[in-house]
């Protein structure tokens, strides 16, 4: 049975075009991944079509997953948030660039190091609390550069430019927030 099956042997069903396996990984992924497009992009409509998008990418593009890394909600998790913030800088008009699958395939689709340590979605669940408790004790400004950067994709050029600041100092901040959450995870165990 498929869901019986660890990530990495779904998805590699999924390359080898297994509708089934498919709507095991939508069933099993798609309110996280919804969740995480929401945040991104805000209205519901919107975010409905990016993650039909998503999983459209995850049919077409799965081969491109490379099985070595066995880090499959990494993967899922930054293909979703890459497709988001692509999404939403379209809407905008900050993006122009044609969309197509050279773009997708350098733009869209992450590239994970085996050298990372896998993440089981049920351990992510499990440090949802430590991590939420890690960004809720970061200062309002830290938190809102911490949000440009993840959810709004915005480099340090873009946010020193947004808020107005030098560049080092952007820099800076982003090292000490992620030092910060760093240092709080590791405290909390």
């Amino acid at each position: 049975m498929e869901t019986e099956l660890t990530d990495n042997e779904l998805i590699e069903r999924v390359i080898n075009k297994d509708s089934k396996s498919l709507e095991v990984l939508y069933d099993k992924y798609s309110p996280i991944l919804f969740t995480l497009i929401k945040k991104i992009v805000s209205d519901k409509e919107k975010a409905e079509i990016v993650l039909a998008d998503v999983f459209v990418i995850i049919w077409q593009k799965s081969y491109l997953y490379n099985l070595a890394t066995n880090n499959l909600y990494a993967w899922l998790i930054l293909l979703t948030r890459n497709k988001s913030i692509d999404f939403i800088k379209r809407v905008r008009g900050e993006i122009n660039d044609d969309y197509n699958d050279e773009y997708e395939d350098n733009f869209i689709i992450p590239k994970i190091s085996p050298e990372i340590s896998p993440l089981e979605i049920d351990k992510a669940v499990d440090k949802r609390g430590t991590i939420y408790s890690a960004v809720n004790s970061l200062t309002e400004a830290q938190q809102y550069v911490l949000s440009l950067a993840y959810y709004e994709g915005l480099n340090e050029s873009e946010i020193a430019a947004k808020l107005n600041i030098p560049l080092p100092t952007i820099k800076t901040k982003l090292r000490v927030v992620l030092n910060s959450i760093k240092d709080f995870q590791q405290k909390e165990g």
